[in-house]
Formats: C-alpha cells, structure tokens, sequence
C-alpha cells in the first residue's frame, strides 16, 4: 500500500495532498501546474515535503514527524522520465545494466529475460539509443527501471513526448507491464484516456489539492476515452 500525506510550499504554490492506494496502477490526473511533478518528485526522494509521511507497505521513506528522510538512492522507486533519459555513450544492454550496478544488486540473467521478453527489447541490446525510436528508448527506460529491483515504479506523462503511432505503439507493453508485472506504479498524466486505459484508481489534483479520489469516475466526463 502507498500512503502519502504530504504538504509543501513552493513559492506562491502550494501541494497538500492526502491519499493512500492500493492499486496496481495509481493514477495522478490533473491539468498542466496541479502539482503532479512536484508530488512525485516528494515520493521520489528528489523534493523534501515540509512535513507529512511518505510510505509504501511498512517501508517508511519519509516521516517529518520522526526524523525520517531516505534519500533517493535508497528508497528504492524506479523513475521514468517523459524523455526516456538514456546514456547515449551507452548500448541499450549497458543502460539496462545500470540500475542493478549502481545499486550494488546481484545479476539475475532469468529476470533480465523476462523483462526484455515483457517489454520485447531483447533484439535492441547491441544498439545505442540515438538509433532507437521514441517508443523503442521509453521500453529501455522502463526496463532499465525494473532491473534496478524497485518497490514501486514511478511514470512521470511516460507517452507525453511520443507522437500519436509511438503511443499506440508503446501503450500495449504499459499494460502489459500493469498486467504480469509485480511492481505497483504511480502514473502521472493530464490524458484522461491514458488513465481509463492504464490505471486501476485515480487522484484527481487541482491546484495542489485532491479533488477527488477513486475509480475512473472521478475522470472529466467532457474527455471521452477511445
């Protein structure tokens, strides 16, 4: 379960979000400065909230409260960016390789299949990511995460940079992902069919704050899913 209670004060901006989660796949819905970022970025050990307590199942990452404040290398959360954010210098297998080494993990060769046969990379070790479609590096990204072992996977608008056939295209290994993987995430979007097709609840930010909490039906109903 991820539980995050969490207020912090950024400039004229505020984020004062409550909320815990159970599903799958949390979704974080709002419009472009509702703090979606900001939040995640609090989860992730990048931001410190100025008080509240960040948890996931009986890991507690961070407790104002208590002096608590993990930092980011060991709280253990996978981080996808919008812009996959790969090492150019390096093959697709040496990204991939990267999480586990600079967390110190021991190689798993039956998951590093299973992950590159989940997200279809495995004839795309050899190559480097400047020769790689949009959607192509985003599967990297998201392998490389996995293979650093998280407890839980943060999706930072992973679609937002592809045009509409790489999202087509990249939204299968999403689900697939959702569906046989066994990591929970958190997706952040402002795409309302984003969410209906990927996530199993909802957060519905305005303005720093929930404004509602729960199935699909807290989603606009003026944004018709596909």
């Amino acid at each position: 379960m991820l539980r995050v209670e969490v207020f912090k004060q950024l400039g004229d901006f505020s984020v004062d979000v409550a909320f815990t989660s159970e599903g799958r796949v949390t979704g974080l819905f709002g419009s472009s400065g509702a703090g979606k970022t900001s939040l995640i970025s609090m989860i992730a050990g990048l931001v410190q909230p100025d008080r509240g307590i960040i948890a996931m199942d009986k890991a507690v990452l961070y407790d104002r409260s208590k002096n608590i404040d993990l930092p980011a290398h060991r709280r253990r959360i996978g981080y996808v960016f919008q812009d996959a954010r790969l090492f150019p210098h390096l093959s697709v297998a040496q990204n991939l390789d990267y999480g586990r080494r600079m967390n110190h993990l021991t190689r798993d060769a039956a998951e590093e299949d299973r992950i590159t046969a989940m997200l279809d990379i495995g004839h795309l070790l050899t190559r480097r990511p400047g020769g790689l479609s949009g959607g192509e590096r985003q599967r990297v990204a998201l392998g490389r995460a996995l293979l650093a072992q998280p407890r839980l996977l943060l999706l930072d608008e992973p679609l937002g940079a592809l045009d509409e056939a790489r999202k087509a295209e990249i939204m299968p290994y999403l689900i697939r992902l959702r569906d046989e993987g066994d990591v929970p995430m958190v997706l952040v979007s402002h795409d309302a069919d984003e969410m209906r097709q990927l996530a199993t609840n909802v957060v519905l930010l305005k303005g720093g704050r929930v404004a509602g909490h729960g199935g699909m039906e807290v989603l606009p109903r003026w944004q018709p899913a596909t």
